[in-house]
Parts: structure tokens; sequence; C-alpha cells
């Protein structure tokens, strides 16, 4: 039997290129497929394989110091679901473009927000109510097929957007209010809450674990309503038979969770397609007329 495991752990680590090729022999070793970013703040991953492999992995990954009491989370899928194994140095685990304002030590990122168990979110929900602010910190096609009710999406596409969408003066009546950041996993929005607070933010948590955590723990019976995007063959996940399709198909209108690529190779922007309108996956009439010209001159 096969599974996927998530994690990530901010933490000072001397030589990323060193846990990078240790990562890479033990992954190979025990045959796992997924993504890993090695930095010098800490590791990110997201892994498939055999259920065996993937508890080795994690005992003797938390087997080296820095990465004691590393969280990994559980999810269905396999090793099917990602292409190959793929381990990369970079400047940052999640790319905010804020190299010089991230700080870490052992115990996380320095400076960012409360960290809250999902229980602990309904606890501040029941104290404040509607005061309460959920502010997504994922993209804007993530959210598009499932949020927390009444969250602010954020108009982005990158994590690189976030830097300069919330200096935005659309913000700025949110600054005196309890905000809770989230997102899949819990690690973009540890970086966010520490951005939000660098910029006059004064009352910011983080959803300790992100909607996976949520999800495990609620279901679809607490805030969270429609689908998980996923980053890898899945696409998106749902944690009942209870949830609801929250995104719009970009032809009908009809509600969906279903993504698909653009069928114009040029453009290949991820759309909402509902299961009757699979026979056109174009996200535009444009885009459309562009790809039918272009076999036409193939001819």
């Amino acid at each position: 039997m096969e599974k996927v495991i998530l994690y990530y752990k901010f933490v000072p680590i001397i030589d990323p290129e060193v846990v990078r090729l240790w990562q890479k022999s033990l992954c190979e070793k025990l045959n796992l497929t997924g993504r890993i970013i090695i930095s010098k703040h800490g590791i990110n991953g997201t892994l498939g394989g055999e259920i065996k492999s993937l508890k080795t992995y994690v005992k003797e990954s938390k087997s080296f110091q820095p990465f004691k009491g590393m969280e990994f989370k559980w999810g269905d899928g396999s090793r099917e679901d990602f292409p190959r194994l793929s381990i990369k140095v970079r400047d940052e685990i999640v790319t905010f473009g804020a190299v010089d304002e991230l700080k870490v030590d052992e115990g996380g990122i320095v400076g960012g927000g409360k960290r809250l168990k999902p229980k602990q979110v309904h606890e501040l929900v029941d104290k404040y109510d509607e005061d309460v602010v959920f502010f997504d910190g994922r993209s804007a096609y993530e959210a598009a097929v499932g949020r927390f009710k009444n969250a602010v999406v954020p108009n982005v596409r990158t994590a690189k957007d976030f830097l300069s969408e919330i200096e935005k003066p659309e913000y700025e009546e949110l600054k005196d209010k309890p905000v809770v950041t989230y997102c899949t996993g819990g690690i973009r929005c540890e970086v966010l809450s520490m951005l939000m607070k660098n910029r006059g933010f004064k009352d910011v948590y983080q959803l300790d674990g992100g909607i996976v955590k949520y999800g495990q723990e609620y279901g679809d019976d607490g805030l969270w309503e429609g689908s998980l995007y996923v980053f890898d063959g899945r696409m998106s996940a749902k944690f009942s038979e209870k949830a609801k399709d929250i995104g719009t198909c970009v032809h009908c209108g009809g509600k969906t969770s279903n993504y698909e690529n653009c069928a114009n190779r040029a453009c290949n922007d991820l759309i909402l397609v509902c299961s009757d309108c699979l026979q056109d996956t174009f996200c535009s009439e444009a885009c459309k007329s562009t790809a039918l010209s272009v076999q036409n001159s193939e001819l």
C-alpha cells in the first residue's frame, strides 16, 4: 500500500548541499518520488511511495539533529502522483523573495504569528465572531476550489506576489483585527504571518499544520468548504463525501473542482472545467482560435 507525506521545518542548515546529497541517496534507496527543497532556512518536501519505505524515510530524516521533531502529514496518494524525484537547493524553501527579511532559529521563524491548532481556531472565532479574518496564503487559483468561509483571498499567482499585495491600502482596515493566515500544509502562512507583522498587522495567527491538518480533524463539518488543491497528479482532494464543489466552470458557470490545462500549448493556464464541458478545455475563445490556426498551418 502506498501513501503521500508532506512535511517542512524551518531550522538553520549549515550546508544545504550536503543535506541534498544525503536526501537524494535516501529517497533513491527507498524508491520514493516527489519534490524536496532545501535552503539555509530549512526543508520542505512532498513524497510518495510504499508505507514501509516512507516510515523508514521519516525515521532516518528525524535522526538528523536539525530535523528532530519534524512533523509529517500523511495523505492519500502514491509515488505515481509524482513524475520523478526532484531535490534542489534554493535561497528559500518557499519563494516569497524575502531572503533578507526571513530569520530562523532552532524554534523556527523569528517573529511569526501565533500558532493555532484547529480547535483553537474555533475558539478564536467563538470569542471574536465576525471580527476574525481568515487570510488565504495560497494563490487565487488554489482558493477557487476551496477556502475557509468568508476568507480574504488576495489576488496573487505566486508567493512572490504577496510582498506587494499586503502593502496595498485595501488591507489597512485588517491591521487591527485578529487575522488567521492559512495555507495547504502550514509552510507558506508561517512566512506570510511574519511578513504581515512586519508591515503593521497587529494580531496575526497561523493555522498550525495548515488546511491538511484542519481537514483531518474537522473534515467538511467545520469552517472549511470545497476541495483542497494539491501539487501532484490528483490536482485536488476532498476531505469527505460531503465536500461541496465551489469552483466555477469557465464555460457554463456550473460548480466544479476539476482543473485542466488550457489546450492551447502556448497558454497552458489552469482552468476549471466541469464534466459536461470537458470537450472544450480552452480557457477562452481567443486561445481556441489561436490553437486552431496553428493546427491548420501545420497541416
